[in-house]
């Protein structure tokens, strides 16, 4: 297990965008007569916030950053770090956080890079950035997260096209010599990267004719070598091994106990599986909330997304302790746990 404890670095705000455009996972045409109810009923998704052709995660994150800034009250100027964290940008070349860097106007004096990342990827971000912050070289950073993910999937797969959403988020960090220290635990298995690819787009395997063929892998799952396919076993059993896993070594790292925790907030992949993780931890319903309902899993979105759908109002009201758990792609998974005080929370926004 990696450990990590960051001082001096505060969460002043989070904020989150989904697309207004809305799918629901009742009526439709990958699933035969009655499995969509068998679906949603084991994954507790019944509906995602998919983008319309030409969104992307940039636009949604640059909406989460404009509304942060806003109610935060912060001078553009002020921003030293903006990083982005998705598992795909706008562009081969260059990084999207340099794209955003220009379309928001920032100084030029500030660093800008992306984090290729997915599941784990807000914490990871977290890790980053308050890295960078800790010894009071930066003093303000700007931590974008999200995906379009939709747009990576097949719309004929029925393994994937119910459970992923889109979605982009905005953390804002500052430096602060009397912050509550943040501890971190991250890991990753890189054998079995293979449980969630995308097999061609990349220089190992770019683009050909047939890469935009459709294959057929079983009833109602047809996909395209360049769309992302899931090995749902396996991610079942890796998630299931190594999140209770993790998060109890973390705890046990830096003396943390259940009494000492607020909220729990997982990664949403699925409540079949997230429950299982809870109920493995014996940890109460009330500390672990859930977005997936109304919004799927958007990837490294999902653990902002639920602060600000689901606990909104506590986290702008109160001093909280929180500890986030996150697991999936690479195959990769991270733990945090962290506290903030009163912090700026917007209503989500529709774009």
């Amino acid at each position: 297990m990696a450990f990590a404890t960051i001082k001096n670095v505060s969460i002043r705000g989070i904020s989150a965008c989904v697309p207004a455009h809305i799918e629901e996972n009742i009526g439709l045409p990958v699933f035969i007569e009655g499995e969509a109810e068998r679906v949603i009923a084991q994954t507790g998704i019944e509906r995602k916030h998919t983008v319309e052709p030409g969104t992307t995660v940039t636009d949604l994150c640059a909406a989460a950053f404009e509304k942060l800034i806003t109610e935060l009250g912060w001078e553009r100027e002020s921003i030293e770090i903006l990083i982005l964290v998705s598992s795909a940008g706008d562009y081969i070349t260059p990084a999207s956080a340099n794209v955003l860097h220009g379309r928001l106007n920032l100084s030029e004096e500030c660093l800008c890079y992306d984090i290729r990342q997915g599941c784990p990827g807000w914490i990871v971000g977290i890790s980053t950035v308050s890295s960078l912050m800790m010894t009071g070289n930066y003093k303000r950073a700007i931590l974008l997260c999200g995906d379009s993910s939709t747009i990576m999937k097949s719309p004929k797969d029925k393994e994937t096209r119910p459970l992923f959403g889109d979605a982009g988020t905005a953390t804002a960090l500052e430096y602060d010599e009397s912050a509550k220290p943040i501890y971190l635990e991250h890991g990753s298995r890189g054998k079995d990267w293979q449980a969630i690819m995308t097999h061609d787009g990349g220089l190992r395997h770019p683009v050909t004719e047939q890469s935009l063929v459709y294959e057929e892998f079983g009833e109602n799952i047809v996909r395209r070598p360049i769309d992302s396919m899931m090995n749902g076993m396996d991610v079942f059993g890796f998630a299931i091994s190594v999140a209770p896993k993790s998060l109890t070594s973390l705890m046990e790292k830096f003396e943390l106990k259940d009494e000492d925790v607020d909220t729990y907030l997982f990664h949403q992949a699925n409540k079949y599986l997230n429950e299982k993780i809870r109920k493995k931890l014996k940890l109460a319903p009330e500390k672990v909330p859930y977005s997936l309902k109304d919004f799927g899993n958007t990837g490294p979105a999902t653990i902002p997304l639920t602060l600000v759908t689901q606990c909104r109002d506590k986290y702008s009201t109160s001093h909280l302790r929180t500890i986030a758990c996150a697991f999936g792609v690479g195959l990769a998974w991270a733990n945090m746990y962290f506290e903030t005080d009163n912090i700026i929370c917007p209503e989500l926004i529709l774009l």
